[in-house]
């Protein structure tokens, strides 16, 4: 969470997070989603929410401060498991935080069994161009026939062109893993709708200057 602090005050307008589901069924923010030390790792489905070490923060945590500063909320879902409780706990929080929070998910026949029970939220397909065998547009045209917001691929796997497809089909166009101001720079003019990266400073300063 004082990550999440210090990224608002250095101007992100949004945060992202990797969420599991603990054996007692609580949604939890990790990157991994292992915990212990070295030499004995256990998953977070292995462990119950009051064992985890204090600095893990549990879901509603974050929604509480996202819901507080108006952030957008990106969430990768990294155990099917979690969808549900994911979903249930956006709802409650009302349209407002719906129309801000993006689950994302890496596995594309996950992410289409998940979309009849979507409810309204926010689906994103987290994919490599090179994994999409059928091709960028016809994925593009599949994510908007089943109602999927955005397609999020790597920086490196964007260009003009596929963000104006994805445009063209009213998909919204997410690019990760953008740390250096000519990557951000670049994407931004492009028309990406999102950008992530781990440095702020510099994705709020390529923002700015995108815009002025």
């Amino acid at each position: 969470m004082d990550s999440f602090r210090l990224a608002q005050r250095l101007g992100a307008t949004g945060i992202e997070s990797d969420v599991w589901l603990t054996r007692d069924g609580v949604a939890v923010l990790d990157h991994d989603g292992l915990v212990g030390g070295r030499l004995r790792r256990r998953a977070m489905a292995d462990v119950d929410s009051d064992e985890l070490p204090a600095h893990v923060p549990q879901l509603p945590e974050l929604l509480d401060f996202v819901e507080s500063h108006r952030l957008a909320l990106s969430l990768d879902i990294k155990d099917p498991a979690v969808f549900a409780v994911v979903r249930d706990l956006v709802l409650t929080r009302g349209p407002d935080l719906v129309a801000r929070t993006y689950l994302c998910f890496d596995d594309f026949a996950t992410l289409r069994d998940v979309v009849a029970d979507a409810m309204g939220v926010q689906l994103v397909d987290s994919s490599r161009l090179a994994r999409i065998k059928e091709g960028p547009e016809r994925r593009i045209a599949t994510l908007a026939s089943l109602g999927v917001t955005a397609l999020n691929m790597h920086h490196t796997d964007w260009n003009g062109g596929l963000v104006t497809l994805a445009h063209r089909f009213e998909r919204l166009a997410f690019a990760w893993d953008t740390q250096f101001e000519p990557v951000l720079t670049s994407l931004l003019r492009m028309g990406a709708d999102a950008v992530f990266s781990d440095w702020v400073d510099r994705m709020v300063d390529a923002a700015r200057a995108t815009t002025t």
